[in-house]
């Protein structure tokens, strides 16, 4: 939110009141108190509180009215230790606060704030930036109220310095001179609005601010004042975390220490999706013929999704098959079942009033209320429309229990559609601020559906495909993209929201391939299928058509089957990143800032990306088939022809329907699988270690479940190269474009460029060799 006119003037009826100095000090072990008065005697005074909730993490609260009543029944659901002891250093001129290598320094006198990580400035505030904010000032302190009211903090931008994330916004990726409202809305992918909105920045210069408010809250990055981050929040208080990196995955990491991990999807879910489509017309026959073709043309499919249509139409959400078009569900269920496939249905928490499900509802008080005590109901999506109340335990026990006969039946997974668009005029059961649940609401509806498919599937079973989100939905994992366009704009337009949405701590992420809105050109559709199969989950899915491969022509079955097979035989390589993900939250599918940050050419990049750790991604956005992608430092293998290419420059190359460009990473080593049938296989079971251009000590590990099945490290020493081999079943090494002269602990074959190696003992042990000049 904008309160000022130009560099030196408010707008009009507007005040701030800002720190004039420190009138008092109160430490403690756990905290630092900071009395700060705008004026002399009289006036507003600020109450700052300054903790470090762990290392390289400091807390700045700071409040007007501590006698305002607050709401604690709506809080991000946050994972803060116990307070530790509070370095603190204070002398005449200033008091510094310490967490790790991350220091807070405020100058007493005339009221600056500086953080510092090693004495290095990271950003800083002074005069006017943090303050209380009066938009109907009156002249006079005795007319304060809390109405028209906000507290700001202004941090500065230093020269270069570059601002990302925010949630998944499909604006530039750069979010600087944008202004930012943290508001869920239902706006598709082509506009400044958002289905995920998250009030966490990141930093290129390694770090980030986390506004600790589930409300609206307001951003104006470089927008309002060009040399500064600044955000706003209505009432008396802000809260807000600066977290430390220094890298930029070091400060994810520390953000999702605070607001939570991304779970470890199943490994089914990582195969290929594909649905009836939006609005189209379908019943058990049409269903398993979709099955049916696409494992007759050979492409591994391993979850049905039923979007709306699967309930009949003005019932939405009832949770009740349409029984004139699926007489016997649970038989069809089973007959899906029966061909390896997992089973997706669509809800949504809103409840039509033809649904059988609406008396009950309002009967027993599980939906928003107006503040008469009527229903709050209207008539957008579904006629009568009321939305469930997930702040009462019952309507969650209620609503889970639907879900509960649905798996029952047979259905594994929900894709969790909608929960942006929550009224503000309404009561909660709990109380709870209205303003505060808009946002907030997602994440209660996609918490109480997780864990209801997690106690009926047991844990790490439990998967979503989800669409609105805040900060801490993460947890709740998988999220895809919304409603996109089916031409290569909004292709584009997906992948930079999804690289907005990893960058603020969601791990994992999807989207509608061949775009949603209306049909796509077969020529779309074979490049949006090659682009959602290096993504971390696939999804065929549309409006008004189906997606199916065969109504593209035969070309686009050629492609999706070559790009399915080749992520199922990446699957050891995958799930591996997946668990890391899991454990770091440090995202699968990330930026090539986040990666390469000191590699300035990557700052503004939003049309590639690192899908794991060792293998670059750059989808063809042009019909032509040019792929133009950036290779930082280093040597650069096509992970599909084996073409090696110098780094630190751009390239423009030509690619066919069955190539797009994949780089692996130098000094990697993938794990490649023994299957391109299936996502969920024995990953340790021979699988083949590709080693490329090994410079240093690098190491693989294949997972199963969540435990160290396989492990191969490798250590460099001019061209002699040693392997220490951790397996329990068979497995061969691939040195890819290496020869070598002389090799022990296992036979050599020359394959093409490569070198093979397979140990003498089959599955452990150590290797030795010499590379070949």
């Amino acid at each position: 939110m904008r309160f000022q006119n130009g560099a030196w003037l408010l707008k009009e009826g507007h005040e701030v009141f800002s720190p004039a100095g420190i009138h008092e000090i109160e430490r403690s072990r756990e905290e630092v108190v900071i009395i700060a008065p705008t004026r002399r005697f009289d006036g507003a005074v600020l109450t700052i509180r300054i903790t470090a909730p762990m290392p390289e993490v400091i807390r700045v609260q700071t409040c007007h009215y501590m006698g305002v009543k607050e709401d604690r029944k709506t809080r991000f659901e946050l994972n803060l230790p116990e307070p530790s002891p509070l370095e603190v250093e204070e002398d005449e001129k200033s008091l510094t606060v310490y967490s790790g290598q991350l220091r807070l320094v405020i100058n007493k006198e005339s009221w600056s704030m500086r953080y510092e990580r090693d004495g290095e400035l990271l950003t800083k505030s002074g005069g006017r930036d943090l303050s209380y904010v009066k938009t109907d000032w009156k002249g006079t302190y005795y007319s304060y109220d809390t109405d028209n009211s906000y507290m700001r903090q202004q941090l500065g931008l230093s020269v270069g310095e570059l601002v990302y994330g925010l949630g998944e916004r499909f604006t530039p990726f750069v979010k600087n001179g944008q202004s930012i409202d943290i508001w869920n809305e239902d706006g598709g992918t082509g506009t400044e609005q958002s289905y995920k909105n998250i009030p966490f920045y990141l930093s290129n210069r390694g770090y980030g601010v986390f506004v600790n408010h589930t409300e609206r809250v307001s951003f104006e990055i470089g927008s309002e004042a060009v040399t500064k981050a600044s955000f706003s929040v209505a009432g008396e208080s802000l809260d807000y975390f600066l977290v430390n990196g220094p890298t930029m995955k070091e400060v994810v990491m520390r953000y999702t220490d605070i607001t939570g991990k991304p779970a470890l999807p199943p490994e089914w879910t990582f195969g290929l999706w594909l649905s009836t489509s939006f609005v189209t017309n379908y019943d058990e026959k049409t269903v398993l013929s979709f099955i049916d073709g696409i494992q007759e043309r050979g492409i591994p499919l391993k979850v049905f999704h039923f979007d709306c249509l699967w309930m009949k139409m003005f019932h939405w959400t009832d949770f009740c098959w349409d029984n004139n078009v699926f007489p016997d569900p649970a038989g069809m269920l089973k007959k899906i079942h029966e061909k390896s496939i997992k089973v997706c249905v669509w809800i949504n928490p809103y409840v039509g009033q033809r649904s059988v499900l609406f008396q009950e509802g309002t009967e027993k008080g599980y939906f928003l209320k107006r503040k008469n005590g009527d229903v709050w109901q209207w008539d957008m999506w579904q006629p009568g429309l009321a939305v469930v109340d997930f702040t009462n335990p019952e309507a969650c026990l209620w609503y889970g229990s639907k879900l509960k006969e649905l798996m029952d039946m047979g259905v594994d997974c929900f894709k969790t559609d909608f929960g942006e668009r929550i009224p503000t005029d309404v009561v909660y059961h709990n109380g709870a601020d209205p303003e505060k649940m808009h946002n907030f609401y997602s994440y209660l509806y996609n918490k109480t559906v997780y864990q209801v498919i997690e106690e009926k599937k047991g844990k790490g079973e439990a998967v979503l495909f989800a669409r609105s989100a805040t900060a801490g939905g993460q947890k709740f994992p998988v999220h895809w993209g919304g409603d996109c366009a089916a031409n290569y704009e909004s292709m584009g337009e997906s992948l930079r929201g999804g690289l907005s949405l990893t960058s603020s701590g969601f791990g994992f992420w999807s989207h509608d391939i061949g775009g949603f809105e209306d049909t796509s050109t077969p020529d779309v559709y074979k490049r949006w299928s090659a682009f959602g199969l290096l993504s971390t989950h696939s999804r065929l899915h549309g409006s008004s058509s189906y997606r199916v491969p065969w109504n593209y022509g035969e070309e686009a079955v050629d492609t999706l089957r070559f790009f399915t097979r080749l992520k199922m035989s990446l699957m050891p390589y995958i799930y591996a990143n997946a668990v890391k993900t899991s454990q770091t939250g440090v995202p699968m599918m990330r930026s090539m800032v986040m990666e390469f940050t000191e590699d300035y050419n990557c700052h503004y990049l939003d049309r590639q990306y690192m899908f794991g750790d060792s293998l670059l991604v750059a989808p063809i956005f042009n019909e032509k088939g040019i792929g133009r992608f950036y290779l930082p430092e280093g040597t650069w293998t096509d992970y599909l022809t084996g073409e090696q290419l110098t780094g630190g420059k751009w390239y423009e190359k030509t690619y066919d329907y069955l190539q797009m460009p994949i780089f692996a990473r130098e000094n990697s080593i993938i794990a490649k699988g023994s299957r391109d049938d299936v996502p969920d296989y024995d990953y340790g079971d021979h699988v083949e270690f590709q080693a490329y251009e090994l410079k240093d000590r690098a190491e693989c590990i294949v997972y199963k479940g969540t435990r160290k099945e396989v492990q191969l490290t490798a250590a460099v020493e001019g061209d002699t190269i040693s392997f220490e081999v951790e397996a329990g079943k068979p497995c061969t090494i691939r040195l890819v474009n290496a020869k070598t002269q002389s090799v022990t602990g296992a036979q050599a074959e020359i394959q093409g460029n490569d070198t093979v190696l397979t140990p003498d003992n089959g599955a452990a042990g150590k290797i030795m060799l010499k590379l070949s000049k």
